[in-house]
């Protein structure tokens, strides 16, 4: 625990047991919870013996909970029958139309019904899906599609007016389906629901099984793809295995929690309502929720984008126990002025991660709520969930993200030299587990540099304490984490370089209380330029995402200063801006 770190009174006789003692009793032989070894890309590694072993036995198994209900959206529910059902003719239609095994398919759709029938249907023939971020620019949509060798293409009737009708950036692109398209399409496109119908349909489609695809754990399933330092998105190739981890890992983390506090957990995760805010294309939503709720029978209750008055509303209607996704949406919640107006009484957890988070956060969701708080790390590279915070164990911690589940493994390495350091001391996080992934699509450079015999550098400064709860102290990596999207700097200075009147650039990121931090720019324009605030703004945003634009832009009247080796000193910037 930090010094000064504040904690909450929860009853004299917590915890029952300790962390140590819970692993003991939840993964013995026999237990729900028990552990295995498999030699992963030649590295022993520890396992979940009951997790399913892959997507597809997932899939089979979802069906199990009938006509409860899968999605809700907006007025449309569809139950994990008919969920089946769609995703079992989506599926089949997908072999009809030529993908196969090992073939890749991009998927650029908002939260609706459709996005985890196109994904499951896609994995369930040993195809790879491709997720990409919604919010993507033209430019960056083409990038991922091309960058994956996509051959066909599901996406939503916004994105597809996005890309327009033009794939020569796109050479590989063969086929795209178009969910709730409003005009005729042009080929090579066609409406999904022209394969399954809308969502009121998909329960009366055929009742089919799915194909007999002959997959391992370990083949290839995801390639969900994170910036990386040199401004260019990287593919992380993620596998069943992968995703079929978050499963148990999700369900021990409730089940550790029980215990904690003397109680005696059921031997299955039990079915809840949760409003999910995060985009499945997130591997927070599509790994760490999307797998745990076809497993549980959780119903996830979807939005077309984020309104807190509408998230209440919805919390309300639909008695939400689980919410949360980034602390922004958590702050929301609390700081809305109609907040009390609001039947909330059957929140019973708040959980988020992907961005920095205050420890008051935390104690005012217990306090408002009386909802517990959750908090976990993982990165896109290890397929989200290795480190879990919840309860009882987060109100007296809350400046940690918890500790590793029992088949993870966390180390502290020094970050310039390959010397582990001892408990307490700050260095680089290295993880590793049956979560990591296989490493970058094609980037072998980069994955020889990232993931090294069976650990991924995570780029995180750390530590560990001597019960082995985490807590992150800064990032290594030049990433600033807004509202939990990360934007990597290098990406956004070079199109500032870009613009004719700027001949330095840098992106910092500055605090704020309910994103954790947004990006600044500060520039140095070439002599007798000039570019206004708003001017340098518009160009980024011509050119990239919305939530990558700098909210503010400085003028620096000399060269931003720079280190011996040349390198900008941003954390001089980041004193002038505070100073300004």
């Amino acid at each position: 625990m930090q010094a000064g770190e504040a904690t909450i009174s929860i009853g004299a006789d917590w915890p029952r047991m300790s962390i140590a003692q819970v692993q003991a009793v939840l993964t013995a032989p026999g237990a729900p919870f028990e552990m295995a070894t498999e030699t992963i890309r030649g590295v022993p590694t520890r396992i979940w013996k009951n997790a399913p072993a892959t997507l597809a036995q997932l899939i089979a198994f979802s069906r199990s909970h009938g006509e409860r209900l899968a999605t809700i959206h907006e007025d449309q529910r569809v139950t994990f029958d008919a969920q089946f059902r769609a995703i079992a003719t989506l599926a089949r239609h997908l072999q009809d139309s030529g993908i196969g095994k090992g073939d890749r398919v991009a998927l650029a759709m908002r939260n609706m019904p459709e996005w985890p029938v196109a994904f499951f249907a896609i994995v369930a023939i040993g195809a790879i899906c491709v997720p990409l971020n919604a919010w993507w620019t033209p430019q960056e949509l083409a990038f991922g599609i091309g960058d994956s060798g996509a051959k066909m293409l599901i996406v939503d009737r916004q994105r597809h007016e996005r890309i327009g009708n033009d794939y020569a950036a796109m050479p590989g692109l063969e086929t795209v389906i178009v969910a709730r398209a409003r005009t005729p399409l042009m080929a090579p496109a066609r409406a999904l629901e022209a394969v399954i119908g809308g969502c009121a349909d998909y329960a009366a489609l055929p009742d089919v099984a799915l194909p007999n695809v002959a997959i391992a754990p370990d083949d290839d399933a995801t390639i969900f793809y994170t910036s990386g330092t040199t401004g260019k998105p990287k593919g992380a190739l993620g596998t069943h295995r992968n995703l079929a981890t978050n499963v148990y890992s999700s369900a021990y983390i409730a089940a550790r929690a029980q215990l904690r506090r003397g109680e005696m957990p059921p031997p299955v995760p039990r079915p809840k309502v949760g409003l999910l805010v995060i985009p499945f294309f997130h591997v927070t939503a599509c790994s760490a929720s999307l797998m745990g709720a076809m497993a549980s029978g959780t119903t996830l209750v979807l939005m077309r984008k984020w309104d807190t008055a509408q998230a209440l509303a919805l919390i309300e209607r639909e008695r939400v126990q689980v919410t949360g996704g980034v602390p922004t949406i958590a702050w929301q919640l609390l700081e809305h002025p109609d907040r009390e107006r609001y039947d909330l009484s059957s929140l019973e957890i708040i959980q988020y991660g992907g961005a920095p988070s205050a420890p008051d956060l935390v104690r005012r969701i217990h306090e408002v709520f009386g909802a517990m708080p959750g908090n976990g790390w993982g990165m896109t590279e290890t397929m989200a969930t290795v480190t879990q915070h919840s309860a009882e164990d987060y109100l007296n911690r809350p400046t940690s993200c918890g500790p590793p589940v029992p088949v993870a493994d966390l180390k502290i390495m020094a970050p310039d030299a390959p010397i582990e350091l001892p408990v307490g001391e700050v260095g680089e996080l290295w993880a590793r587990g049956p979560m990591i992934v296989k490493g970058y699509w094609n980037c072998p450079e980069a994955t020889a540099e990232t993931f090294v015999d069976g650990w991924v550098r995570t780029g995180d400064l750390a530590r560990l304490d001597d019960e082995g709860f985490c807590f992150i102290v800064d990032r290594t990596k030049d990433i600033i984490i807004r509202g939990g999207e990360n934007i990597y700097s290098i990406e956004v200075e070079d199109v500032l370089y870009a613009h004719p009147s700027v001949t330095d650039a840098a992106l910092i990121g500055v605090p704020d209380r309910v994103l954790g931090e947004v990006p600044v720019a500060v520039v140095h324009l070439c002599s007798g330029c000039f570019a206004s605030e708003s001017e340098l703004r518009v160009f980024v945003r011509a050119r990239l995402a919305a939530f990558k634009v700098p909210v503010a832009v400085r003028f620096s009247d000399t060269i931003l200063p720079r280190n011996a080796n040349g390198k900008i000193v941003k954390s001089e910037l980041r004193a002038l801006f505070a100073a300004g």
